[in-house]
Formats: C-alpha cells, sequence, structure tokens
C-alpha cells in the first residue's frame, strides 16, 4: 500500500450530458425518482438490484451512483463498497429511509459523498445531485491520487521538519487547528493527519466546503434539522456535526462562511452545544475543529467580512502549509514518490525521471505547488516510452505547459513558440492514441494514464477523430 503526499503531496446548471445510475428496488420509487432527474436534464438509467449494478458499471461512462441501503439481495452498504474499490472516482449519494447518525457515518466511512433520506425532497435530491457531480468533475481535473491507507509527508527540508512538528503537536491536543496556505499545498491532507494522529483516530473524519454550498443549506447540512423543520423536511436529517460525534469536522475554506453562520459556528465552538434547524433544545458536540483557508483572514477581519473573535477561536493551532517554491529540495522526492505510485497502478517497473530531467524539475516555480507537480509527473510519464523519463521529454511537456517554452541559448523564443503551435494537437493525439493502446481500449484506464477526467478524454477523441 502507498502513502499520499500531503501538500507538499460554484454550482449551476448542470451539463446535460450526465450520466447517473440509479439502484433502486422499489419500483415505485425508481419510476419517481427516474422521471424527476430525467426532467432535469440527467442522462438516468435505473436498476433494482446492487448486482445490476455492479454489471452495469462495468461498461463505463456513469458520473454519480444514487443508490438504496435496503435491497433485495447485496445491500447498498456492500455496493458502496465495491464503488468505492473498484470506481472511486464515481460518487454515490445513498437514499434511506432510516436516516440515524449511525447509518449515517457509516456510509460516509464506506465512501459515500452524501446521504437523502425518504420520503425524499425533489429540491434538495436535485440539489444534492447537482452539487456532488460537480465536486467531482471538479477533482476530476486533477490526477487520481494511488490507492493507499494513510497519509505521510513527503519532504525533508526544513519547512517539511517544521511542519511535521506542527502536525504532530497539534495532534496530540484537542484544540482547534486553522489550517493555512496557498491552493495545492495539501491542506486538506494536513486536517487528515491530525485526524489519524489524534485520540480520536478511530472516530469519524467529516469534511465540509463552507464555499460551495448557499447559505440556507450550508446551515442544514452543518447542523442538521427535525422532521418538519421546513417545506419538504419530511424526516430528521443529522448535519455534519453530528456525523463527526466524536471525532474530526473538518470545515474546509472556513474564509467563505457566511456572516450569519459565523456566529452560529462560534457558539458551538465556544460552548460545544447548537441547535438544528426546528429543533427547540441545544444539543452536546463531542467534536474536534480543524479549519482550513487560503484566504487572507486578517484582511477580511479588517474589512468586516470575517469575524475577529472566530478567528481567534480558530487560530488556537495555527499551521501554515509551505508552498513548494520554499522546498524545492523536496522536488526529487515528490517525483520519486509518484513515479512509484503511478508504476505500481500500470505496471511500469522502475518508472523514474533521470538526473538531469530532476534537475530541470528543480528549477520551475510550480505555482500550482504540489498538485501541479503531480500533474505533471503523470503527464511525463504517458509519454515517456521507456522506464526512465528523460530530460528532453519534461523540455518538451514544460514547454508546452504552464510554464511557457523552455530555451535554450540559441533558440529564438518566437520559433519555439511557433513549432508549440504547430505540433501541439499532433503531440497530444498522439498521447490519447498511445494511453488507449496501453489500456487496450479501456477509456477509463486511459483518462487515468492521462491524468484527465473521462469527460475530457471523451472530448479528446471526439477532438482528434478517435473512434
Amino acid at each position: 500500500m502507498s502513502t499520499r503526499a500531503v501538500g507538499l503531496t460554484a454550482t449551476g446548471h448542470m451539463n446535460r450530458h450526465q450520466r447517473l445510475l440509479v439502484v433502486e428496488d422499489q419500483a415505485s420509487v425508481r419510476q419517481v425518482l427516474t422521471a424527476l432527474l430525467r426532467q432535469e436534464g440527467f442522462e438516468t438509467l435505473a436498476v433494482e438490484s446492487a448486482e445490476q449494478a455492479l454489471e452495469t458499471l462495468r461498461s463505463g461512462g456513469f458520473d454519480l451512483i444514487v443508490t438504496d441501503l435496503r435491497l433485495g439481495g447485496m445491500d447498498g452498504m456492500t455496493l458502496l463498497r465495491h464503488v468505492s474499490r473498484e470506481w472511486p472516482e464515481i460518487p454515490v449519494v445513498v437514499l434511506t429511509a432510516h436516516a440515524t447518525v449511525a447509518s449515517a457515518v457509516e456510509a460516509m466511512k464506506a465512501g459515500a459523498a452524501d446521504y437523502l433520506v425518504k420520503p425524499f425532497d425533489r429540491d434538495e435530491v436535485i440539489f444534492t445531485i447537482r452539487k456532488t457531480v460537480e465536486a467531482a468533475r471538479a477533482r476530476s481535473d486533477d490526477p487520481p491520487p494511488a490507492p493507499g491507507s494513510s497519509v505521510d509527508l513527503i519532504g525533508k527540508s526544513p519547512a517539511m521538519r517544521e511542519l511535521a512538528d506542527l502536525i504532530g503537536r497539534a495532534a496530540a491536543t484537542q484544540a482547534t487547528a486553522l489550517v493555512r496556505g496557498e491552493s495545492g499545498t495539501g491542506k486538506e491532507l494536513v486536517a487528515r493527519m491530525i485526524h489519524e494522529r489524534s485520540p480520536r483516530s478511530k472516530g469519524p473524519f467529516i469534511v465540509i466546503n463552507c464555499g460551495a454550498l448557499p447559505d440556507p443549506l450550508l446551515e442544514s447540512e452543518l447542523f442538521g434539522y427535525e422532521k418538519g423543520a421546513f417545506t419538504g423536511a419530511a424526516s430528521r436529517k443529522p448535519g455534519r456535526v453530528a456525523l463527526a460525534e466524536k471525532g474530526t469536522l473538518f470545515l474546509d475554506e472556513i474564509g467563505d462562511l457566511p456572516a450569519t453562520l459565523q456566529v452560529k459556528l462560534l457558539r458551538l465552538i465556544q460552548n460545544r452545544e447548537y441547535e438544528p434547524l426546528g429543533c427547540t433544545r441545544a444539543v452536546r458536540a463531542d467534536v474536534r475543529f480543524v479549519a482550513a483557508t487560503h484566504r487572507h483572514l486578517e484582511d477580511m477581519i479588517q474589512r468586516g467580512s470575517f469575524r475577529e473573535d472566530l478567528y481567534y477561536r480558530l487560530n488556537v493551532v495555527p499551521i501554515w502549509t509551505p508552498p513548494l517554491r520554499d522546498r524545492q529540495a523536496d522536488v526529487p522526492m515528490l517525483a520519486e514518490h509518484f513515479c512509484t505510485a503511478i508504476a505500481a497502478r500500470d505496471a511500469r517497473p522502475g518508472l523514474r525521471f533521470s538526473a538531469e530531467a530532476l534537475a530541470l524539475l528543480v528549477e520551475q516555480p510550480w505555482p500550482g505547488n504540489v498538485r501541479q507537480l503531480q500533474n505533471f509527473v503523470e503527464r511525463a510519464a504517458v509519454w515517456s516510452e521507456t522506464a526512465v523519463i528523460s530530460a528532453s521529454i519534461v523540455e518538451r511537456e514544460l514547454a508546452r505547459g504552464e510554464f511557457g517554452p523552455v530555451l535554450g541559448a540559441s533558440q529564438d523564443a518566437g520559433d519555439a513558440i511557433g513549432r508549440l503551435g504547430d505540433t501541439r494537437a499532433h503531440a497530444e493525439r498522439e498521447a490519447v492514441a498511445s494511453a488507449l493502446k496501453r489500456a487496450q481500449g479501456n477509456r477509463t484506464v486511459a483518462a487515468r494514464l492521462l491524468g484527465v477526467s473521462r469527460r475530457t478524454l471523451y472530448n479528446k477523441l471526439a477532438e482528434h477523430g478517435i473512434a
């Protein structure tokens, strides 16, 4: 099993071609849900059993699964575990008539992206599915992580040693931690490390993105609601705070939390109690809080858009994730780590960069940080016909990538850019064709080899006329 490198390793109307798979054994519910999703423009296929769902999934091309938990034969939880293992890129929304904190936590631990309660509300179903598909599509622009069971730091630079020390100190306490840093530096993975090394490691690690939901829905997602709390609340639904009981709640993009909820979150952190929507009594919360943001909260406080008292409650243990440009000595180790993961995943033993190629990688600024480096390693690996990725491949990919042309002393920049424009389409077509060949025609595997989403691959196949 490999280890993931830490950081260091807007929801609109949906695209009309999103493919959903509905798994529901009750014919009436299956028909209603399928009709609803099709009315909203989703391409929807429905099956009545988990066994049928697994067989259907092998044909590929699905963007999301909605499954009941109670099914004849294999149950929905078992199906969820199969999907998490075999198709980790496909999010699963669980549908249940028995919404308890225990069942919701179990589903989230097994890999569910979200869950819905029967009888379901039309608007909540559509919003949840749109939000989940959109989030999965945003994540799919990054290459998929290597399979593994734990998270660890990759690098021995002074910045990494300091970060490791801070994580260890934070994990040993119950204090609230605030993780800050640029995009792509691994803030969520640092939060996971704090949880995994803490006394709460056997409890759930629950994530909520404060910038991904409109205000009313964010409040219900965070605190939950009681039956009858609002129109469409046909049954009780526990929120993310309840799901994180005896574990850790990770508040991602805390700088995007609306002012109305900042007051309620402050009370929750301060008093360890909250009120679900429609509830007339306070509920105690045994939860550890870790927050993260790339925003400059001090400036937001000056502008009046972020509460100063909440900032001090969050910033008990401040942790900064260093950008890659501040620890360039770690680039070779990270590149080696990603090569090892790709080699194990794609059966390419001995995959590595040449010494000259590594020197070129170290010289780059990597504005997208570790996420950008991982993407680049995946792309260079696709192009390399041998186990050793050469400097020439790195130079070419850097020239047509995010950094602009890499020029030698005798090269003319205008000529290089012109050649890049002439050859890019041909190079792209060759890369797609090569990945398909290596994947033996399996487009899901080919997309992984290329480090792109299936949707992007389909678009490139059409663009280059590849059958």
